[in-house]
């Protein structure tokens, strides 16, 4: 005997996520670009160009999902963290950072997509600078625009950024909008809840016979 209610549940749990997961609020307002750029203002080392990129970035706000491209020069290690502690490997103090900002991207559905260390120096260099010397790189999806604002002014991060200037050389990052993509988490969410609600209408019928 059909049992729709575990299909109907299954439906919500899925569109609970795709809600949570997905920008609902749209793309940012004239006066949150410009509320969010006083904020950058204020925030140390904010330079005149990246302050014009972040205007150009904000105000071209299509209200979807982003990634962000990171490249890293780990500091030489070991490295003297903020606090005066007693000196680490740069990778131990740059986790001292991810610490605080992974949990308060994941809550405004933001994750890494991939993190690797670099094999090589560049196999193919054309009309760039030369290779600084980067040592890993990081993809990170970012639900909106919005949320990466709300983050890079959060205060809660003033300490905590301390340890990732401490823990690199050099760094540069520039968001991406995605075109292709192979593999998505709505899907493979979609998949899990589909299966569970699978397992759970079996059990009731073999249960119930």
């Amino acid at each position: 005997m059909p049992l729709p209610w575990i299909w109907f549940a299954a439906l919500g749990l899925y569109a609970a996520f795709t809600f949570w997961y997905v920008n609902t609020k749209g793309a940012l307002s004239a006066d949150e670009v410009d509320a969010f750029l006083e904020k950058f203002r204020a925030i140390k080392g904010m330079t005149p160009e990246t302050l014009k990129a972040g205007r150009e970035f904000l105000e071209s706000d299509d209200g979807g999902e982003f990634v962000m491209v990171n490249l890293l020069q780990m500091a030489p290690s070991p490295v003297a963290p903020p606090d005066g502690g007693e000196p680490q490997p740069s990778s131990e103090v740059m986790g001292r950072y991810t610490a605080h900002f992974m949990p308060a991207l994941f809550r405004r559905a933001g994750h890494p997509i991939f993190m690797g260390v670099t094999a090589a120096s560049y196999l193919d260099q054309w009309n760039v600078a030369p290779d600084p010397g980067w040592t890993a790189t990081g993809l990170v999806r970012y639900r909106s625009r919005r949320d990466m604002a709300e983050l890079t002014v959060d205060p809660a991060f003033d300490d905590a950024h301390e340890y990732k200037i401490a823990a690199l050389a050099s760094t540069a990052a520039f968001p991406v909008t995605p075109m292709l993509r192979v593999f998505s988490p709505r899907i493979g969410v979609g998949l899990v809840v589909a299966l569970m609600a699978a397992f759970v209408h079996i059990a009731v019928l073999s249960f119930g016979s």
